[in-house]
């Protein structure tokens, strides 16, 4: 089994004021290719934590943290800005489009930081704008979409780099029930095709799409949640407790 990404005995802690925040108390968990994970928790659970972690934009305290075969637990800040533009697809919550730009051209952005922009290239960025719904639309600017229509760039710019995952946060917490919907519907889409995609949502039936929940309590994983029906859930997950981490 190949691993996008694998989480052992994570520790993330903060100082503040004389004091020691616990974000993370030794978190793990495997994401092997092709999964669908979603993170859950309350404020303070540490859910921010671990996505700042996975998506290189801090350094654990202690532990270690793959992607792919390489442990980024302590790579240098140039390391992880090249994982960040290279091999990281992210989607926000506030889709994150720069509004001078087409839609086209948000998609090629990841590919611009990286100073490389062949014909090929533009070509795959058209194929994507094509494969979520976006074909007629390539010369609209952000403000001539909807929220779903923009949200849908974001997710074609975040396949650009052929990531080991897309790293979702809060995906959907923008839209309506219709447009939430629709855009699950493609997740569930690049999921099926092999996609792997890690999804941090506070909402139980976004988080009943994915293949399973990770739950954190405390810093800690307090349940892992297999989903009897991934997609378009119906069916009741049921709780696996996970033992307590040190």
């Amino acid at each position: 089994m190949k691993l996008a990404a694998s989480v052992q005995n994570l520790v993330k802690e903060y100082h503040l004021g004389g004091e020691v925040v616990h974000a993370l108390r030794g978190v793990s968990f495997d994401v092997p290719e092709g999964d669908y994970v979603a993170i859950m928790g309350a404020s303070g659970s540490g859910k921010s934590t671990l996505l700042n972690l996975l998506g290189c934009l801090d350094h654990p305290t202690s532990g270690s943290l793959f992607l792919g075969d390489e442990n980024i637990a302590h790579a240098s800040d140039d390391r992880l800005a090249e994982l960040r533009a290279g091999r990281i697809g992210f989607v926000f919550q506030s889709f994150n489009l720069i509004p001078q730009l087409t839609v086209l051209e948000n998609i090629e952005v990841p590919l611009y930081y990286q100073g490389r922009l062949s014909r090929r290239d533009r070509e795959r960025c058209r194929e994507l704008a094509a494969m979520v719904g976006l074909a007629e639309r390539l010369n609209h600017r952000p403000t001539q979409l909807s929220g779903g229509q923009q949200q849908r760039v974001a997710i074609a710019r975040s396949l650009v780099n052929d990531p080991f995952f897309i790293l979702a946060d809060e995906p959907t917490g923008n839209l309506d029930s219709a447009t939430t919907e629709e855009i699950l519907a493609l997740f569930d889409q690049l999921n099926a095709s092999g996609k792997t995609i890690v999804l941090v949502t506070h909402e139980l039936d976004v988080g009943k799409r994915a293949r399973r929940i990770i739950r954190l309590r405390d810093g800690r994983i307090e349940a892992v949640i297999a989903n009897a029906t991934p997609g378009k859930a119906t069916a009741d997950a049921a709780a696996v407790p996970i033992a307590s981490q040190s």
